[in-house]
């Protein structure tokens, strides 16, 4: 008998910077839930992030173990920034199929806001961010498929937090 809480497969949607591993790994703390980022498994394996094959790989391995979790009654957080509404589409499709709810957390951010924090980060140095200036950020922007307010609604809400 499960007595903790249900589930779920929650899906970050944003554009480099806009604070998508930030949540994450707040959502991983607090529900607790398995967080999956691909951009910090290619650094720690020495990987360029740039490497689409490799990603693409590691993201179909990662969706792979995250269905396994889910069977087994873990919530999942994907940190794969889900730029294309068919790629969303998918992972609802199977993770309702399998009887899982499915939240999508989209952060919108302007793209100077975007800017001022990819420069700070890059600055830092955070360990497995990756280098993203303004120039490429403008391309990705025009590759970012934003869910409007119709797809939204194919997604479950958030579950109330327990009052501490």
């Amino acid at each position: 008998m499960n007595v903790g809480p249900e589930p779920r497969l929650i899906l970050l949607c944003g554009l480099p910077g806009s604070g998508k591993t930030t949540l994450a790994k707040r959502l991983a703390r607090d529900i607790p839930a398995a967080r999956l980022c691909p951009d910090e498994w290619l650094s720690d394996l020495g990987i360029d992030p740039f490497d689409e094959r490799t990603r693409d790989r590691l993201e179909r391995r990662f969706w792979t173990h995250a269905q396994d979790l889910l069977r087994l009654g873990q919530t999942v957080v994907l940190e794969f920034g889900f730029w294309e509404r068919s790629s969303r589409d998918e992972k609802r499709l199977a993770a309702r199929a399998l009887g899982i709810p499915v939240e999508l957390r989209y952060l919108a951010v302007s793209i100077d806001e975007l800017c001022r924090r990819l420069e700070v980060r890059g600055r830092d140095g955070e360990p497995g961010t990756v280098p993203v200036n303004r120039e490429l950020l403008e391309e990705y922007v025009q590759l970012f498929q934003a869910p409007d307010d119709d797809e939204l609604g194919l997604f479950d809400e958030p579950p109330p937090r327990p009052s501490e």
